[in-house]
């Protein structure tokens, strides 16, 4: 076993940006670094609330090859400031997915990267 691994789901780093907006507002929030099945590491634009819920909307490819816009509730667990001054790192919690959303996200992750 793979003990520099602690999360309870190995996260796929992102090869090209995704972006992700707040579904509520619109607004971006920032980008995705890496994503598993229950969670992922944002680099955002700004500090996210401590312990707070979001309503996120990002793109993954679907199961068809056409882009698939996801939306996942999630939990911030943790944020820093990034070595990139401006930019902040948050780990979240997936914590609501739809069916349909969660097949997407499956494929995607299960995909060998080039």
């Amino acid at each position: 076993m793979d003990t520099s691994e602690q999360r309870r789901a190995t996260r796929k780093h992102a090869p090209t940006p995704i972006e992700v907006n707040d579904s509520l507002t619109g607004e971006g929030i920032g980008r995705i670094g890496n994503l598993s099945r229950d969670g992922m590491m944002l680099i955002g634009r700004r500090k996210l609330n401590d312990n707070a819920l979001y309503q996120f909307r990002f793109l993954l490819p679907g199961l068809d090859g056409k882009p698939h816009v996801l939306e996942a509730g999630v939990h911030e667990q943790w944020s820093e400031p990034a070595a990139v001054p401006g930019q902040h790192w948050a780990g979240l919690r997936i914590i609501a997915l739809s069916e349909a959303d969660t097949a997407v996200l499956n494929a995607w992750l299960d995909k060998p990267e080039a």
